[in-house]
């Protein structure tokens, strides 16, 4: 057994590195070799340990698979171009949201530098299995749930922290085009006073039935508008969402029924850098119906970890499609996506402090 700083790591016996097409990675098809467990009771965290991915065993009673007391995180490693150094995208901002997650769901949460010390250890052990082209990465995903079985609905006395990591490619590449969304204006993702804030397993099970049925019609995602009046939009699929009208970029303000994404911050920051206005605030269909009906709104974009800055051609919402000119080579969605990429791979200057490199000595 050997270690990574102070935590025992168990090697598997065969890798299944060269088996994996890296030339074809689509997103969560291969993960890598390891995982990060980590056991909370007693009132503390303990026993973190990098051992060989494989099933969990869980008690069928668990009360984190029957009262979805369940939290998680996304969030990526990139190799760097011209260094080969490896490098996480602000964890801390990770590290914070999955708190705030856990404290939202009665879980109890690692402390942030803890966690990001056990992500980096997990991705110096896996660090091969970090891609090297543009735009690529290793996707980690950390996630925690109650473990202690009873049939109480109560919060657990014993959680499991999981972290698994999956070498990815970029999530809409599929597509080559700008997506197709379609506003939903019947089913609700999050109420005033719910979860929708907190990234928990509930909230995405409870999407699942919308989105199949907007594929099925022809669309790439979903917007989701507001719980009470299904007229203003917030979230498009799994991605915070933003309109360029005229010359201020718009996207919706956290009201506590969107989830703060660590790339719409990294954006609205980029977007003040370059003087571009940018604002959160409610915006309405209504509004972005006569944006399209005056030829001002001139782009639509979503931003996540996943996807990083994907372009969005058409809304359609009941019967009115709201669309954005076809974006362009000096589109602002182009210009984030490509400065994103470039500070995640070290090909420019991090001016901004986002980048923690991972030591794989």
């Amino acid at each position: 057994m050997a270690k990574t700083g102070n935590i025992p790591v168990t090697l598997i016996d065969k890798s299944a590195h060269a088996e994996t097409a890296f030339d074809s990675l689509g997103f969560g098809d291969a993960f890598s070799d390891h995982m990060l467990l980590c056991d909370w009771a007693d009132g503390e965290w303990k026993s973190p340990r990098i051992v060989p991915r494989e099933p969990l065993k869980v008690d069928p009673a668990a009360l984190g698979l029957h009262y979805g007391q369940s939290v998680f995180e996304g969030l990526k490693a990139y190799r760097g171009t011209a260094d080969n150094r490896i490098r996480l995208f602000r964890p801390d901002r990770n590290a914070q949201r999955l708190a705030a997650s856990c404290n939202r769901l009665c879980i109890p949460a690692p402390a942030p530098d803890q966690l990001i010390d056990w992500i980096s250890s997990l991705v110096a052990v896996e660090a091969k299995w970090i891609p090297e082209k543009f735009g690529e990465a290793l996707y980690i995903r950390p996630m925690i749930f109650a473990t202690e079985g009873h049939l109480a609905v109560r919060p657990a006395n014993q959680y499991t922290l999981v972290i698994v990591a999956a070498p990815v490619g970029q999530y809409f590449a599929q597509y080559g085009r700008p997506l197709r969304v379609k506003a939903e204006d019947r089913y609700t993702r999050a109420t005033s006073g719910g979860t929708g804030a907190a990234k928990t397993a509930g909230n995405y099970g409870a999407t699942l039935k919308p989105m199949f049925e907007a594929a099925s019609q022809g669309f790439d995602q979903i917007l989701w508008l507001d719980g009470d009046e299904h007229a203003f939009a917030e979230e498009a699929g799994q991605m915070n969402i933003f309109f360029r009208i005229g010359n201020e970029v718009i996207t919706p303000e956290l009201s506590g029924t969107i989830l703060p994404g660590v790339t719409r911050d990294s954006v609205l920051s980029l977007l003040k850098q370059w003087g571009i206005k940018a604002t959160a605030r409610r915006i309405s269909m209504a509004e972005l119906r006569k944006a399209t009906e005056s030829e001002n709104l001139l782009e639509i974009f979503g931003a996540g970890t996943a996807a990083v800055v994907v372009p969005v051609d058409s809304i359609q919402y009941q019967d009115f499609d709201i669309r954005a000119r076809p974006p362009s080579a000096n589109s602002i969605s182009q210009r984030l996506f490509q400065s994103l990429l470039a500070i995640q791979h070290g090909q420019v200057d991090d001016t901004n402090n986002w980048i923690q490199f991972v030591d794989t000595e």
